[in-house]
């Protein structure tokens, strides 16, 4: 099916699923998350079918962690889906206020229309867009990476059937079936048949995107994140956190690729964090290859986002050094510091250019679940319309309506 297709069939659904009230998109999401776990066999038919093929090629473990399904994983992907349902409707909200000639002026959240979504190896983004397109009152078109193809695809065709069960149109989501790059490269510039455009992914994904799209663009996921232990720092938080941040599912965009570590303390603490970080490739500067035996580190690794077990270590003179460090190497998504003194976790939260700023906790709580609000549809690393956990309201923009009897100006 050509792009133009597919986005005029989404722009049709979209005005019915907009103009549809929020007890009918919460029987939808009901109905769709019903049938993920009903017709989970056929969906992990598909997704065994992109393992197998991912092993071919030679993905890494964490990836294929990011790509696998199992009963359990799915029925975790339709609760999330239910959990939609209990979120504030972002389309009830609306300010009003009157104005002296007697205008009432409105100001009503609506949905974009269509908004596009391209990411790589995470079918269960397939589920979690969707879910927050419907409730949002959003029409989705999904275009996932090769590897997930298959999962995605089956994905797509329970909740379309789900929604077409509840008397909404089928193409409120759908998936571009073609993962080709020139297919992307098109659905980037489809100005009138895309309201928004967010990028999911790796670092690479996101700035060809941002740099090739002629439609609207939130910026969203690259995580080059860091960890900075400050030379107060309390050794058993330090470890615990570094460890949590790096290795408790390093495939995210969350989790820790740099460890910064104050001079005073390093010779002391990079010894333990080798120990507890036992399977974790470091690569170290200079001065951290003088304390403790590793690969040696480029300027390039600590630009890098790995999205594996591999950490870039560097000693720092202090927090404004390691500040300097992370504002020019990181992507704007998490930063954290593990300090007991509050002059430097001050200096740091206000220095810190980036989405979510942290102190004496893990990277890993940047989601939208996490922070109480809920799903997100991803965590934007810019600075306009949304930043951070994107949740529902951040998917709708807004208009005015006003009423008035007859006033000219």
């Amino acid at each position: 099916m050509l792009l133009n297709e597919m986005s005029g069939k989404a722009r049709a659904a979209s005005a019915k699923l907009g103009s549809s009230n929020t007890e009918k998109r919460n029987e939808a999401l009901s109905a769709m998350a019903k049938a993920l776990t009903e017709r989970a066999e056929e969906i992990i038919k598909a997704n065994e079918a992109d393992i197998e093929n991912a092993k071919a090629n030679g993905m890494s473990d964490a990836m294929l962690d990011r790509l696998t399904l199992t009963d359990a994983r799915i029925a975790a992907i339709s609760e999330s889906v239910k959990k939609v349902i209990a979120l504030p409707d972002p389309l009830a909200s609306s300010e009003q206020w009157v104005r002296p000639n007697g205008i009432k002026i409105t100001k009503k959240r609506v949905p974009f229309g269509v908004i596009a979504i391209i990411y790589e190896a995470r079918p269960n983004v397939t589920a979690d867009a969707a879910a927050l397109c419907v409730k949002s009152g959003n029409a989705v078109i999904l275009r996932g990476g090769k590897e997930a193809i298959n999962s995605n695809l089956a994905i797509a065709g329970v909740l379309s059937d789900a929604l077409f069960s509840v008397g909404l149109p089928k193409e409120c989501v759908q998936v571009v079936p073609d993962t080709s790059r020139e297919t992307a490269n098109k659905l980037m510039k489809l100005k009138g048949g895309i309201d928004l455009l967010i990028p999911r992914g790796s670092k690479s994904l996101i700035r060809s995107v941002t740099e090739n799209a002629t439609v609207p663009v939130i910026e969203t996921g690259a995580g080059n994140c860091h960890v900075y232990f400050d030379k107060s720092a309390d050794f058993e938080k330090a470890l615990n956190i570094i460890d949590n941040a790096k290795r408790q599912r390093p495939s995210v965009c969350n989790a820790a690729e740099s460890l910064l570590v104050h001079e005073d303390i390093a010779n002391e603490i990079l010894p333990l964090v080798k120990a507890r970080l036992d399977n974790v490739e470091i690569r170290g500067c200079e001065k951290t290859r003088e304390i403790i035996s590793v690969n040696a580190a480029t300027d390039d690794d600590f630009f890098t986002e790995y999205n594996d077990y591999i950490l870039a270590v560097k000693v720092v003179s202090g927090v404004e050094e390691a500040v300097k460090h992370i504002n020019i190497h990181g992507t704007g998504h998490s930063e954290a510091i593990i300090t007991e003194c509050k002059e430097n976790a001050d200096y740091f939260c206000a220095s810190v250019d980036a989405a979510a700023v942290y102190v004496n906790a893990s990277t890993r709580f940047t989601d939208g679940e996490e922070f109480g609000f809920g799903a997100e549809i991803g965590i934007s690393t810019q600075k306009m319309h949304a930043r951070g956990p994107m949740g529902l309201p951040e998917m709708t923009t807004y208009k005015y309506v006003i009423n008035g009897e007859g006033q000219i100006r």
